[in-house]
């Protein structure tokens, strides 16, 4: 029986016009489902880093692989290890805030996971978590008795570690 669960791969592209959606079609096409997926600039202003978490079993994400190198604007491609990599995602979170308890509860909270308030209005508040995907969704259901207004989530990034690169 074949396990599945999910994979992290990261691609370094040419960063124009059409690249995205040519990858993202490319895996709608075949089938397979990205969980999550983020874009950004590299050192290389000619070339974009995306990271993605695609589920599936080994041959599904072999298979992935070896399509998205037939890709002409993907320059390299990497499964990372999880357990050898440094892997973060932004949460942005707005939650209602009914009095000054409710407030001061959610500030040690943040504070406690290392978060940042970043607006605040009198009934609500805007925070910033950083961190891995348990620590996210830990955050989320911690601030769900307050009443969450709102959720933005950036997807995982991803490096691996030490000397490692997808240069």
């Amino acid at each position: 029986m074949n396990e599945t669960n999910e994979h992290i791969i990261a691609a370094i592209v040419e960063h124009k016009p059409g690249v995205l959606f040519k990858i993202t079609n490319l895996i709608r096409r075949r089938g397979f489902n990205i969980s999550s997926i983020s874009v950004g600039s590299t050192e290389n202003p000619s070339l974009a880093r995306i990271t993605m978490t695609v589920t599936g079993d080994e041959a599904t994400i072999e298979q992935v692989i070896k399509q998205l190198q037939k890709i002409i604007e993907v320059v390299k491609i990497s499964r990372l290890n999880p357990s050898e990599s440094v892997i973060r995602e932004l949460l942005l979170i707005k939650v209602h805030v009914a009095d000054s308890r409710a407030r001061s509860d959610i500030l040690i909270y943040t504070q406690i996971f290392r978060g940042r308030i970043i607006d605040v209005a009198p009934d609500s508040m805007i925070i910033e978590v950083t961190g891995g995907s348990n620590k996210i969704n830990a955050f989320i259901e911690l601030m769900k008795q307050y009443g969450v207004k709102e959720i933005a989530r950036t997807g995982i990034t991803a490096l691996a570690r030490g000397e490692k690169s997808l240069k």
